[in-house]
């Protein structure tokens, strides 16, 4: 996704976030509950090392689903689907009866939005290190659930904005029960559609801060994102376990921008953009695992395709009747993935033992037009080298996993092995390579005290590229093209992870969370020619530190029965050597700061809550070799809300956001020739998009 693109996202991606961030402001639902809890605390009962909550102590929030749940656990936040290549271990923070969710767009938020409460026995905290699952560390929940009859749940979230259309069509309906001998799961959502944007200014200015000309901007933008989904899971008599998933998803994206730009003694000039994408995608996976010898074998298979046919256009119209100028930049890319894995298990004494194959094939195929308005008001193409091609890469890797306690209350686990992969882009200028590298890790998990667990893991990884990068690309508004390089090669790292969770009992919880990360053969923008740039494989490594904390504080122990707030500060510092100038500078879009405060408050012994949040982030910016850009937000952006939990047997919540009238805005510098060279000009936008009204209506059937 361009630039423009990017831009385009930023005020409808702003609300879109708060969902994912914001347990007290989520799209969460709840059937009608019942108001004598059996316990109002959140305090975990400690058992076997582990932290266990029951069902019954959620209660106060009437969760609907899992997730209403999970999203109300004291310090725990459920984390993103890995990026990492081809399956490989278990990465994500949550597992359902002991297993690791399988796929990529089968996430743990999906899987647990479809199960239904009533079906959840108990929820379990454990360090990943202490389990039988290799690649896990830190904090890992388990959601134990029982067999249950037919349910659902819906929700409808409607939500409104000033000078936006009105987004009618946000919602989902989910339903799970037996199906024969197993379980199954069914969803169709829209929970990720939206209706953005924004009106603002544009501020164009030379080298010396004199001002060229102004723009008044417009962004419109929507997207609907339709999603049909399932899982089905069985356990024979024998032990042996089958699950399996599936999903087929569309994506409608629309995307405008209008700039009239004005200048003292200079007919006004509209500038418009237009970007489209139409894409489809469908996900299969499947699972199968059975006793052999003195051990487990699991096999796993899993295929995921997408069709994305993208158009970016831009047209410059002077109203003096000037010709126009414009281009048009159409790129289809088809894309994907298939993996087959095979993961063996056994115990030896009090050491799990596992060792695990995969083989996996990915591929990218583009083809690119680009096109530049002629005097008579025609779209004319214009040659791309490097725009067209099919990207291609076979991979395979062994691991082998080792694991015990190895003192009372400490755990290790250990894993090595390495990949082989076969690199290749077909097309003029073509090329393939093959490579091998190694892999592993070493993690620990300390039980410190009956309250305190500490965990630490060091391991090499090797990361997922971007097949996009191989490929050239245009941003036609500010003619920021890429060239395409088909010499990339996956970046590699040395990443450490340390995480401390300290109980506070009835008082809630407090986590401290470092990574520190050392990355070769980083890709960033390198130069090509003189003048043109791609990404690129950077010469050096690259450093990056991030530490975060996070309180989660239950405040009856302070007398406000029933509230809860959680607070996160993060900060991170990433650097790299820059391969235009050699110096040190930030590595591009990473973020720099966040901070969240999130306050909920149910009502005891009554159907009603309420709370509030706010938030603010920085980030460091993104380079290029002729550019630097920025985007920022100007203050928290804070929203509150007030739910009644029986509506006529119905969940009914309002939400308003951005109550402090919070604003988006870029600064961006565009150089003559390359960065350390002269500046040319200069622009500084700010665009508002006011308060946003949501509404939330769900329940069972």
């Amino acid at each position: 996704m361009n630039l423009c693109t990017r831009r385009i996202l930023a005020t409808s991606g702003s609300v879109l976030a708060l969902a994912a961030a914001h347990p007290a402001l989520a799209n969460s639902s709840s059937a009608a509950p019942q108001f004598e809890e059996t316990r109002t605390d959140l305090e975990p009962r400690a058992e076997n090392g582990r932290q266990i909550y029951e069902a019954s102590q959620f209660s106060r929030f009437a969760p609907q689903t899992a997730l209403d749940m999970v999203g109300q656990i004291p310090g725990f936040i459920i984390s993103q689907v890995s990026t990492d290549r081809g399956l490989g271990e278990a990465s994500q923070n949550v597992l359902i009866n002991g297993q690791r969710i399988t796929g990529k767009s089968n996430d743990a938020q999906t899987a647990l939005s479809r199960i239904a409460a009533s079906s959840v026995i108990q929820l379990e905290i454990a360090d990943g290190a202490t389990l039988n699952v290799s690649g896990l560390n830190g904090q890992v929940l388990n959601v134990v659930t029982k067999s249950d009859s037919l349910q659902g749940n819906f929700a409808w979230r409607p939500q409104w904005r000033r000078r936006v259309d009105d987004f009618w069509l946000n919602g989902e309906v989910n339903l799970s029960g037996k199906l024969g001998k197993g379980d199954f799961t069914l969803g169709l959502s829209n929970k990720d559609g939206f209706r953005g944007g924004g009106w603002g200014y544009e501020d164009v200015r030379d080298a010396n801060g004199d001002r060229l000309f102004y723009r008044d901007v417009r962004v419109r933008s929507q997207g609907d994102r339709p999603r049909l989904a399932g899982t089905y899971s069985l356990k024979s008599d024998n032990g042996n376990i089958l699950n399996a998933n599936g999903a087929l998803e569309f994506f409608e994206f629309r995307g405008t921008r209008t700039f009239l730009r004005k200048q003292p003694g200079v007919a006004d000039i509209l500038e418009a953009g237009r970007d489209r994408e139409d894409e489809w995608n469908m996900e299969l996976g499947a699972d199968y695992e059975f006793g052999l010898g003195g051990g487990r074998l699991k096999v796993i298979g899993f295929h995921r395709f997408e069709h994305s046919p993208f158009v970016n256009q831009f047209r410059i119209t002077p109203t003096d009747g000037s010709p126009e100028s414009g281009q048009n930049f159409n790129q289809s890319i088809d894309e994907g993935e298939s993996v087959l894995r095979a993961e063996y298990r056994w115990k030896a004494g009090k050491t799990d033992w596992q060792i695990s194959a995969e083989g996996a094939f990915n591929y990218l195929d583009a083809e690119s037009e680009f096109f530049q308005l002629d005097s008579g008001g025609v779209f004319q193409p214009v040659p791309l080298p490097n725009a067209t091609a099919r990207v291609e890469e076979k991979r395979g890797q062994v691991i082998l996993s080792y694991g015990r306690p190895i003192a009372k209350d400490l755990t290790l686990q250990a894993t090595v092995g390495g990949e082989y992969s076969e690199l290749g882009v077909t097309g003029p200028n073509g090329n393939a390579r093959q490579y091998i590298r190694p892999k592993g890790s070493v993690a620990l998990a300390w039980k410190a005290s009956p309250t305190l667990d500490i965990s630490a893991k060091f391991q090499r990884k090797v990361l997922q590229l971007n097949f996009g990068d191989f490929l050239a690309s245009v941003d036609v508004r500010n003619n920021n093209n890429n060239a395409g390089n088909f010499d990339l090669v996956p970046p590699q790292s040395w990443l450490l992870n340390f995480e401390a969770n300290r109980s506070l009992g009835k008082a809630g919880s407090l986590k401290l969370k470092v990574d520190l990360e050392s990355i070769s053969d980083l890709v960033d923008r390198i130069p090509i020619t003189a003048t043109s740039e791609a990404p690129g494989n950077i010469d050096g490594t690259a450093k990056r530190l991030r530490t975060e904390i996070n309180a989660s504080l239950l405040l009856d122990t302070i007398g406000i029965k029933g509230a809860k707030l959680d607070l996160i500060g993060a900060w991170q510092t990433a650097s790299l050597r820059d391969p235009l100038t050699g110096e040190k500078r930030p590595l591009s879009n990473r973020g720099r700061t966040y901070w969240n405060a999130d306050f909920r408050h149910d009502i005891p012994n009554s159907p009603w809550a309420y709370g509030a949040f706010a938030e603010d982030s920085s980030d460091y910016g993104f380079y290029r070799l002729d550019y630097f850009g920025r985007d920022y937000r100007t203050g928290p952006m804070v929203g509150a809300f007030i739910e009644h939990k029986n509506v006529l047997g119905l969940k009914v919540r309002g939400q308003v956001f951005n109550l402090a009238g919070q604003t988006e805005g870029y600064d961006e510098v565009f150089y003559v020739d390359r960065r350390d060279g002269p500046i040319d000009f200069t622009h500084t936008g700010r665009n508002k998009y006011g308060l946003i009204y949501r509404a939330t209506v769900s329940g069972t059937f």
